[in-house]
């Protein structure tokens, strides 16, 4: 029938060819290290194909604008409460659609036009949406950037704490999208606090872990509210949240999300958020110490091919992220394209000495291992990945010749780790339900 289908209407097969095609290439014939992408588990994707996709929402729980939605209203009741529970806070709201979403309400909730944010540079990590070119900009918020040491790759504390005290903020924000250690929440919360402004943590890449128990818990060292998405080193649906240490934030905050940046908030990806939250109650640890140790063996084994990794001298990495410096190896734009011929998936980054104009070909490489590490790779895996990256862009091989190599290595991990495993029957089952429910 599907056959037919396909000989009949050339543009439904076209449709079909593309999707069949990269869902092959990135699941099958791919090394993923794109720092801000996961895999779901197989029982948190099919639970993502339900008739919520369908059905629309406006408000919070119990106080919709539609009829029709009980039985969502308890599945949002429950992800939020599992996420709080992860996150050592009651007060978590997963109606953000993004990470990028839920900044701008967290920023909207406590700014106005004209404002100033305190904000890590973007050349030092902080994503776009901190930034007078993203989000912040777009409402109207005045940026003023942190300080920051190149030696330490991080916020450089004391310079920070006097540039808070001295222009009074209304927000400050941490974290971001280059990500290799934790930034300095509490001393930052305290001078933030001094002068009544509210300090927004952006995990979005750590969340996984966070919940993992490896990497500090932003709300447990003073930071009001933590934003994130649920799709990267939380290995859920593309989604969002924030999460608040108090009540009143979070009505605050809530009250902006709504009607001001989402209206419907993607229903359907509310049961695969609460199925990832249970597998990371149960895998969690596991799987964070493993990506944590994956990242630094990745850089050690590269940095002893001759590639530079940054912060050698700090053990090079606290998260899944490992940073190059390819500027000696034809920068970051065509080190990445390279690498893609290969079928090694990277991005390019900007690092703290490139300038603004440096943002289409920035200096540095972005890597992450988490989806690497949900296949199944440990240490010695990356081992072998730190040989390929080395044959392309120090060896000079020819690409096509090291993807063949990467399409064989890829054989060997094709099933998703650290979740609840159910059988080929089962799968077969439940996609049945959630087409043909009856």
């Amino acid at each position: 029938m599907l056959d037919e289908l396909l000989k009949e209407h050339p543009e439904l097969k076209k449709v079909y060819d593309l999707t069949i095609t990269h869902t092959r290439y990135r699941k099958k014939e791919t090394i993923n290290l794109i720092a801000s992408e996961n895999v779901m588990s197989p029982l948190a994707m099919l639970l993502y194909l339900n008739d919520m996709m369908h059905r629309y929402a406006e408000g919070k729980p119990f106080k919709r604008f539609y009829q029709g939605l009980k039985y969502v209203d308890e599945l949002e009741v429950e992800a939020s409460r599992l996420m709080g529970e992860l996150l050592k806070t009651q007060f978590v709201d997963l109606r953000p659609i993004s990470g990028t979403t839920a900044n701008a309400a967290a920023f909207r909730a406590f700014t106005a036009p004209g404002d100033k944010a305190v904000v890590a540079p973007v050349q030092a990590g902080a994503h776009v949406s901190h930034t007078r070119f993203g989000t912040l900009g777009a409402l109207g918020i005045e940026q003023i950037e942190m300080p920051f040491s190149i030696e330490e790759w991080n916020i450089d504390v004391d310079k920070a704490v006097k540039l808070i005290e001295n222009v009074k903020p209304k927000i400050v924000t941490l974290g971001g999208s280059l990500y290799i250690f934790p930034h300095p929440t509490k001393p930052i919360a305290e001078a933030a606090h001094s002068v009544g402004a509210k300090v927004i943590h952006d995990v979005a890449h750590v969340l996984g872990l966070i919940v993992g128990g490896v990497w500090p818990n932003p709300l447990l060292e003073g930071a009001d509210v933590i934003t994130s998405s649920t799709h990267k080193t939380f290995p859920g649906p593309q989604g969002g949240l924030f999460a608040t240490r108090l009540e009143e934030d979070y009505k605050e905050i809530g009250k902006v999300i709504f009607p001001m940046f989402v209206s419907n908030h993607h229903l359907h990806r509310l049961a695969a958020t609460a199925v990832t939250a249970i597998e990371m109650k149960l895998f969690g640890r596991e799987y964070a110490e493993q990506v944590v140790r994956n990242a630094r063996k990745l850089a050690e084994a590269l940095a002893a091919r001759g590639v530079k990794v940054v912060m050698e001298e700090k053990g090079f990495t606290q998260s899944h992220q490992v940073v190059l410096d390819v500027s000696n190896l034809g920068r970051g734009t065509r080190v990445a394209l390279q690498l893609e011929e290969a079928n090694i998936i990277v991005n390019k980054n900007m690092l703290p000495w490139d300038r603004p104009e440096d943002v289409k070909d920035p200096s540095g490489i972005r890597i992450g291992v988490q989806e690497v590490t949900r296949w199944g790779m440990k240490e010695g895996e990356m081992e072998v990945i730190a040989d390929l990256i080395k044959e392309v862009i120090i060896d000079k091989k020819e690409p096509s010749e090291v993807k063949k190599k990467v399409i064989e290595f890829r054989k060997e991990f094709t099933e998703v780790h650290y979740c609840l495993k159910i059988s080929r029957e089962d799968e077969i089952r439940l996609l049945n339900l959630m087409l043909h429910p009856g």
